[in-house]
């Protein structure tokens, strides 16, 4: 054995050694920020996510998904669970998610993008088992296998379905599931209103559809990326870029555009106004 070999292996011990002190004083300094306002640092997200997608897919290989997952009435049977179960965190076409899906730190995943993303069973397998760290439940505890196929059929249909379809084939009318604004307490100040901004981006959960410089998300292509946004010319086409147009089309895309997926979130004028400095400053 080389004169060199166990000088190295103590040295390579040392150093996992002093790695998992220091990680361990950091730990227990308190020093590491865990409130749902602060975005994780991008090697935890990176982290998070692709365990997340590696386990899903390792558990499902060869899993075979029922023939049945297009018939009209097992879509429709999993809309209604959809809309009673899931909606409240993931949204749907043209609706926002409830209050507690637009707080969640990782936000849930926007509806569209499991449906592009994900095959049929590792939705059915997330929707079965659940999954630690994000707030979702083991539905097979609670619904039938057959009602979370009927789920997995309407996901997967779901990118076919225009927010006005939508509406028409739920039993509430969506006005009673609009998010209430939150008042602002104080008078909008500008001051430091890009770093506001870019605190409430997170908390509206829209980096969920969107790919937004500064964000980390999910890479989500559910709208357009917001790269660059200050320099266009229109907002979704239809309003010409300014200030008070983005304002205005935050707080209320579905007044401006009916036809628009981008569904009504509540955001408060304060907000819209971080939110809009924080966007005109993506050049």
């Amino acid at each position: 054995m080389p004169r060199s070999l166990p000088r190295l292996i103590f040295w390579g011990v040392l150093l996992l050694v002093l790695a998992a002190g220091g990680a361990l004083a950091y730990i227990s300094s308190g020093i590491y920020d865990i409130a749902a306002t602060k975005q994780h640092i991008a090697p935890v997200y990176w982290a998070l996510t692709t365990a997340r997608r590696q386990s899903i897919r390792a558990r499902v290989i060869g899993e075979t998904p029922p023939a049945n997952l297009t018939d009209a009435n097992v879509v429709a049977t999993g809309l209604a669970l959809y809309d009673q179960h899931c909606r409240q965190c993931h949204g749907a076409p043209g609706l926002p998610p409830d209050a507690i899906g637009l707080g969640m730190m990782p936000a849930p995943p926007n509806f569209a993008q499991m449906a592009r993303d994900l095959s049929a069973p590792e939705i059915h397998w997330a929707i079965s088992n659940g999954i630690k760290l994000t707030g979702m439940p083991a539905w097979k505890f609670r619904l039938t296998e057959p009602e979370r196929w009927a789920l997995v059929a309407f996901l997967k249909s779901s990118l076919n379905i225009t927010p006005a379809d939508y509406r028409a084939r739920r039993k509430q009318p969506a006005s009673e599931e609009q998010p209430k604004p939150r008042q602002p307490e104080a008078p909008w100040d500008p001051k430091d209103a890009d770093q506001r901004g870019r605190v409430a981006i997170l908390q509206y959960a829209c980096e969920t559809c969107h790919v937004i410089p500064g964000i980390r998300g999910p890479d989500a292509h559910v709208g357009p990326p917001l790269a660059g946004i200050a320099g266009q010319l229109y907002i979704a086409g239809v309003l010409r870029n300014t200030p008070d147009h983005m304002i205005a089309w935050l707080r209320d895309p579905q007044r401006i555009d009916p036809l628009s997926a981008m569904p009504n979130l509540g955001v408060s004028e304060h907000d819209a106004r971080d939110i809009a400095t924080y966007l005109y400053s993506l050049r």
